[in-house]
């Protein structure tokens, strides 16, 4: 069986906090956060919404999407550094929210590349026919581990969830290669210290536009695919400097790549399947498209998708 995406969804808190409410936080400007990571604004989820919950809203639209019921689900992985707690996990949290009874659950931990690896790992137990249905999600609060102090940090990130649902789908369509790394090397770089996010910026920079490039033309390769065969890139939603040098690996047009990071900011593991949802909403993905979707993070990991769209 080929394994694909059947139904997606997503769930972004209520409260907006626009770079201007950042201005009177620190001694920062909207201008230089447009100007240098594309942002505009992000989500915030509220004291007593947590990971879980988030996951959940995300979940339950995209089994609804997907046209089955929690029971058809046959495992639960959950991409997120942001877990309510250690343990129980997320997943497990998920599965008896949800009522998917007879699924196993699981979180996986690759910072802003775990919805890949999230993606990857399903399609294996689709693939060998050991699982039929799988609900990958990525979900962060990433709020309740940024130093408001830093302006850095910051001005960078956001919280919200994304989710799909896997299973078959026909010949030729679903996941057509993957690509995953990491270079423990690197992590020195991007890391949680038990309280915030540290980054050294220009160094997590260089890394992810050689890497985010390098990727989406290592997976078409794999996948027996050129550049030109590409209708739609979704970068992870770091900084829009970063998408565009990716974009720009791939020679596509400015209209062919997501760009939801304005509105919400960088999710981590959330924001690619964020975006997938939005774009799928507008429209700008049909049928036997050739999607790429990429991602690095804290690790450093990274991961690339190519897939063709459609059940």
């Amino acid at each position: 069986m080929n394994a694909g995406i059947i139904g997606v969804g997503k769930y972004a808190p209520e409260r907006v906090l626009t770079n201007q409410d950042l201005e009177k936080m620190m001694d920062t400007s909207d201008e230089w956060i447009r100007t240098m990571t594309g942002i505009e604004e992000r989500r915030i989820a509220s004291d007593d919404v947590d990971t879980g919950d988030m996951s959940y809203e995300a979940a339950k639209e995209a089994i609804s999407n997907a046209g089955i019921s929690p029971e058809d689900i046959d495992m639960i992985l959950v991409a997120t550094v942001t877990p309510d707690q250690s343990f129980p996990t997320v997943a497990c949290m998920l599965q008896a929210r949800l009522g998917c009874i007879k699924a196993a659950a699981m979180d996986l931990s690759a910072a802003c590349a775990g919805f890949m690896y999230g993606v990857a790992t399903a399609k294996q137990f689709i693939d060998n026919g050991a699982y039929k249905h799988i609900l990958v999600v990525g979900a962060e609060k990433l709020s309740k581990i940024t130093d408001w102090d830093d302006r850095n940090t910051a001005v960078l990130f956001g919280d919200g969830a994304g989710a799909v649902v896997m299973g078959p789908v026909s010949d030729g369509r679903g996941v057509l290669a993957f690509e995953l790394g990491a270079d423990g090397s690197g992590g020195k770089h991007l890391y949680h210290n038990d309280q915030f996010i540290i980054m050294n910026g220009r160094e997590v920079f260089k890394f992810a536009v050689r890497q985010m490039g390098e990727s989406s033309v290592n997976v078409l390769e794999k996948a027996g695919l050129t550049k030109d065969d590409v209708d739609f890139l979704i970068p992870h939603q770091a900084n829009i400097r970063i998408m565009e040098a990716a974009r720009q690996r791939l020679d596509l047009p400015d209209e062919k790549m997501s760009k939801t990071i304005r509105k919400y900011g960088n999710t981590s593991s959330a924001s690619i399947p964020m975006a997938l949802a939005d774009e799928l909403e507008a429209g700008k993905i049909k049928d036997d498209d050739i999607i790429v979707m990429v991602g690095f993070g804290g690790g450093l990991t990274w991961g690339a998708i190519a897939l063709k769209w459609g059940k």
